[in-house]
């Protein structure tokens, strides 16, 4: 009998330097594998929701809390943690160990937001792995994304911008708006010695991350998670981190989409989603034969009628798979 989403197995994968990822299974063990790539980063599984992106007669279902995060161990936040063992890199090495331990040939990869980036990114390095990639809310965290959320956006929300850059000038790290850029400048302040200043920059940042993603989802809200301590200071140690690094990405995902060539793509996106404006699904999706593109008009950074279409675009990818299985 098949359950009906709940976890049925979990655990910890040792994958060298001290770290340890949270894995977790549903659904049907024999079904189609499917991983989700959680977004952030830093934002781990939660409560298990993305679950309900799939249909768990069909798909063997499988998430893992990204390194540095959620249930995984160590925090970044933990003593003496060494950022520099948290790249993109790692965590597409971390994709793969996860991927040979519970003995998966290829598998269907969902990633939403920053997860998206991380399904686009680990699909370039690891095509054979790869039965087809749906990523909602898309990102590809480039130089000029990453610029356009933290400086352009502020356009659009001036009041909220200028709170966020008052706070890094009056931080004594040598900030000046206009002379450097703000994401290098709360990435060293996410990595201050004092834990003072690494709090009030964590809580500014949030405030910032509330309003640039409130577009389509009925105002600007607080995000209950900020209400806790640890996962608010690992969620923006990691975002300033990968931002301000351009995730680590050399080239970037746009210049190697030749690399998806013969992989099956679904993109969702927003049309409301000022966070990541839906020119780069397009230009990923004009570089990318055999994708497909969902524009949602009414939606931002996610909603209800994305959420649709994502469990759709499995179904129907679930349909090929097992329409290919089946002539082999």
């Amino acid at each position: 009998m098949v359950d009906n989403g709940t976890v049925r197995a979990s655990g910890l994968l040792a994958v060298g330097d001290g770290h340890e990822i949270y894995w977790e299974e549903s659904g049907n063990p024999d079904g189609i594998p499917a991983v989700y790539l959680h977004g952030g980063p830093g934002g781990g599984l939660g409560t298990g929701a993305y679950r309900n992106k799939f249909d768990p007669a069909r798909f063997r279902i499988i998430g893992f809390d990204q390194r540095g995060c959620g249930r995984s161990t160590p925090h970044v936040t933990a003593p003496n943690y060494d950022l520099g063992q948290n790249t993109t890199p790692h965590l597409i090495d971390d994709i793969e160990r996860i991927r040979e331990y519970l003995h998966v040939d290829r598998w269907l990869v969902n990633g939403a937001s920053w997860g998206s980036t991380l399904a686009l990114a680990y699909a370039q390095v690891h095509p054979g792995r790869v039965f087809a990639v749906v990523a909602m809310a898309v990102t590809t965290t480039g130089r000029l994304e990453v610029d356009w959320i933290t400086e352009t956006v502020g356009a659009i929300y001036p009041e909220a911008w200028d709170r966020l850059a008052t706070h890094a000038e009056q931080a004594g790290i040598g900030y000046h708006r206009g002379t450097g850029r703000i994401i290098e400048a709360y990435a060293r302040l996410m990595t201050h010695e004092d834990p003072a200043i690494r709090d009030a920059a964590s809580r500014a940042w949030v405030a910032w991350e509330d309003h640039h993603i409130s577009v389509g989802t009925g105002g600007v809200q607080p995000n209950p998670r900020w209400e806790d301590d640890e996962f608010r200071h690992v969620f923006t140690t990691l975002v300033t981190h990968y931002w301000a690094h351009d995730a680590f990405l050399t080239p970037p995902i746009l210049e190697r989409m030749v690399r998806l060539h013969g992989i099956p793509g679904t993109l969702i996106h927003g049309r409301r989603d000022v966070s990541a404006p839906a020119v780069l699904p397009w230009q990923l999706h004009r570089t990318w034969p055999g994708s497909e593109l969902i524009i949602e008009e009414s939606e931002g950074h996610g909603g209800t009628s994305m959420v649709q279409a994502w469990r759709t675009a499995n179904s129907r990818h679930a349909d090929r798979i097992e329409a290919d299985q089946a002539g082999a």
